[in-house]
């Protein structure tokens, strides 16, 4: 249905922030649909042409997206408005935010004395011991440690990257279902997104080769770990994806090992085939502290180049203090126990759902990582049924583009002890989802 929100203007400028003043102030809600170009026209006494120039405008931007005959509607995530989760229920137990568990977290203490005076670090814009650390961390994987750099989290590092690399309209090979976060970040950077299906091997090769043929200039995976279906390299599909890889050089691939330490699943990387354009990103949040905003990357040099050079115009570098804290929990004895304990935990949490869902007859994906992928036939009768039992999860329909529905569960916090009665409620609302189909 066409939105009543009264656009007004008589330039494409004054149509396009129009539009973008609604969207911004909840009046333009995502999925909604504007005017036709000529009806807009008409009713604005403006040509054709005007509007078109605005439509264009808040595409290139993320703002709005084109679904052929469904016309010009509001992006699911528009680049003006930031999409977050809904809130969790009162009273209700939270497996939807992907939060790892507190109790396997340490305890962070940044260090009491480091730059004194103002002074910039423009110059030395790394720690030089956390550059060492970072390479004994990624070595051992088979990532190429000769070029490291570091960035305010991965979505930080990708998105500068990828607006360094590609233009509005660039087609850009997303894993679909995908992280939200990504897929939102690359929506509202004005790129197109080519949908690449998962199983749980990651990536399949097949829907990577169609996304090449399709114009794609960059590919962001998972190897392990994948949000939010848990797939993971095996060392077949990741030769199987460097053939297809092989025939598009100039192609940048991002590999984004977000969950790495606690993947519960080794690394088959990418990034030791010989590439030519590429880049390995690495994260802390989810085992040494959700405030830990700090990723760290090894890339090829031109990749290196482009990335420090926007940084450097920007932010400059990642706070040293930053970087101190996280090389102090990095090299921590105790540190590395915790966090070994904390991926045999995720494990064995993640096995226990699994295995309750699986004697029930309920498919399920997660054979890395701290989330599972369960296919449904309606996501908002399954979420809406468990909420009743007292349990809160995340429907698929965010993290998808064209794969079929499904519903996120978040095991970090579930004990194995839990994860029968939430198997039981499961099968229990789709029963009764059964039997509101008719079976």
């Amino acid at each position: 249905m066409v939105t009543q929100y009264g656009i007004r203007g008589t330039t494409a400028k004054g149509i396009a922030a129009s539009v973008e003043r609604g969207v911004a102030e909840g009046a333009l809600t995502p999925g909604a649909a504007l005017p036709p170009v000529r009806r807009l026209a008409d009713e604005l006494g403006v040509s054709a042409g005007t509007v078109a120039t605005a439509y264009k405008e808040l595409r290139r931007r993320g703002i709005v997206v084109t679904r052929g005959r469904g016309g010009t509607v509001v992006a699911p995530a528009p680049a003006v408005a930031s999409r977050r989760p809904p809130k969790v229920p009162d009273g209700l137990r939270d497996l939807a935010g992907g939060h790892p568990d507190p109790q396997l977290l340490p305890a962070l203490a940044p260090p009491t004395m480091l730059s004194p005076g103002a002074r910039s670090h423009r110059a030395s814009p790394r720690l030089e011991r956390l550059e060492d650390a970072v390479r004994d961390w990624l070595r051992p994987d088979g990532v190429p440690v000769e070029h490291v750099t570091f960035a305010h989290g991965a979505l930080d590092l990708i998105g500068r990257l990828l607006a360094v690399e590609l233009r509005p309209g660039d087609a850009v090979a997303m894993e679909d279902p995908g992280y939200h976060h990504l897929l939102d970040l690359v929506a509202a950077l004005g790129l197109r997104i080519v949908p690449v299906a998962v199983d749980d091997e990651g990536v399949r090769p097949e829907a990577l080769r169609g996304a090449l043929r399709a114009g794609a200039r960059a590919v962001v995976c998972s190897p392990r770990a994948q949000n939010p279906y848990g797939g993971r390299f095996t060392a077949a599909r990741r030769d199987a994806l460097v053939e297809v890889l092989r025939s598009e050089p100039d192609v940048l691939v991002v590999e984004n090992d977000h969950l790495s330490a606690i993947a519960g699943a080794p690394l088959r990387t990418l990034t030791s085939a010989g590439l030519d354009r590429w880049v390995h990103v690495r994260t802390v949040s989810k085992f040494l502290g959700t405030d830990l905003r700090w990723a760290a990357a090894a890339c090829d040099p031109v990749t290196l180049a482009r990335h420090d050079g926007r940084l450097l115009l920007t932010s400059g570098w990642v706070s040293h203090l930053l970087q101190a804290t996280v090389l102090g929990l990095l090299t921590d004895t105790a540190t590395r126990a915790l966090v070994a304990r904390a991926e045999e935990t995720y494990a064995q949490r993640r096995g226990a759902l699994l295995r309750e869902l699986g004697e029930r007859g309920i498919a399920a994906h997660g054979v890395s990582g701290m989330n599972l992928w369960v296919p449904v036939r309606d996501e908002s009768a399954v979420v809406n049924g468990l909420r009743s039992y007292g349990w809160w999860i995340a429907a698929g329909a965010r993290f998808r583009l064209s794969s079929e529905p499904g519903v996120r569960i978040s095991v970090a916090e579930l004990k194995p002890a839990d994860a029968a009665r939430l198997a039981s409620d499961f099968a229990s609302v789709l029963g009764e989802s059964e039997a509101t189909y008719g079976g």
